[in-house]
């Protein structure tokens, strides 16, 4: 079984994860990792909603490798015909991960924040705009090593756990700052009439963490949102239903919209496009549109 993924040392880990996985789940299979370098890996622009996956995503269609291993959150709403996801194992935490500093509150007024994402920079400067939010790009490693030009860093706290640096960070509470759509989750794809890695990825699979994912997903599918869009989304999951908050905002913070909403696990992609639907009319369309007319 070949399974394709970037080369980065947080995507090789996960793959390696995965593939232990599936070794373990049927005896005699051999899993080869498959690396490929990926346009985002390359310098693609940050409009480009498939930059991380197109690549990879292209070998499948190919037959150059059976089963695609993503981050989640890089896996944009609509896939390629003739792709399904095949599978969605345990989930890491969610949450980001505050590096520098024990808390939001402990950071001083006009802390220098660095980070790669406009969802937390939205959130960030909602909640403290006083803050000094920086661009802060390169993997995990690259981040923490420039940790002394700044006062604090906000990183995905899963990214952490899997590289074994959980305790470089301190999670930061979902209600506070809501995470990415699919954060610490991971996304397995293949070709759609794959039987054989449809079921060996589904071996894999775990029901709670693939109905939240299906749930955020819808959100960010309805409202059409790339990485250009402050947008996020965090589904858990319990006694069958699923709760659900999401955020929608401009890059400086100056305006935002959230909303919560619980319903039927059986029903999870429906609320998430009911979700989309409250986001839009609380305020939200407004935003998109001027972010679309701004890039």
């Amino acid at each position: 079984m070949r399974l394709g993924t970037r080369g980065s040392a947080l995507a090789m880990a996960q793959a390696r994860l995965v593939g232990r996985l599936l070794e373990g789940a049927e005896a005699g299979l051999s899993v080869e990792l498959v690396e490929i370098t990926t346009s985002g890996d390359r310098g693609a622009p940050i409009g480009d909603k498939s930059r991380f996956v197109k690549e990879i995503e292209e070998a499948l269609l190919a037959g150059d490798v059976d089963i695609a291993v993503h981050s989640a959150k890089d896996v944009p709403g609509v896939l390629p015909d003739g792709l399904a996801i095949v599978g969605v194992p345990e989930r890491e935490d969610a949450r980001d991960a505050l590096c520098g500093a024990t808390s939001l509150d402990a950071l001083a007024d006009g802390a220098v924040v660095g980070t790669s994402s406009l969802r937390r920079r939205s959130q960030l400067l909602a909640l403290r705009p006083d803050l000094d939010v920086r661009d802060l790009r390169g993997n995990v490693d690259t981040r923490l090593s420039k940790l002394d030009e700044y006062d604090a860093l906000v990183l995905a706290a899963a990214g952490l756990a899997r590289l074994d640096r959980a305790g470089e960070g301190e999670p930061i509470d979902a209600s506070l700052l809501t995470p990415a759509a699919g954060q610490g989750a991971l996304l397995l794809e293949a070709r759609s009439g794959d039987e054989e890695a449809r079921e060996a990825a589904a071996s894999l699979t775990d029901r709670d963490a693939l109905t939240c994912l299906m749930a955020e997903r819808a959100v960010v599918a309805a409202l059409e949102a790339d990485c250009h869009t402050p947008v996020a989304a965090h589904a858990t999951l319990s006694d069958g239903l699923v709760s659900l908050d999401a955020y929608g905002g401009l890059p400086d913070g100056s305006e935002w919209v959230r909303d919560s909403l619980e319903g039927d696990a059986a029903e999870s992609s429906a609320l998430g496009e009911e979700v989309a639907s409250r986001l839009l009319a609380a305020g939200g369309e407004r935003m998109l549109s001027w972010l679309a007319s701004s890039t």
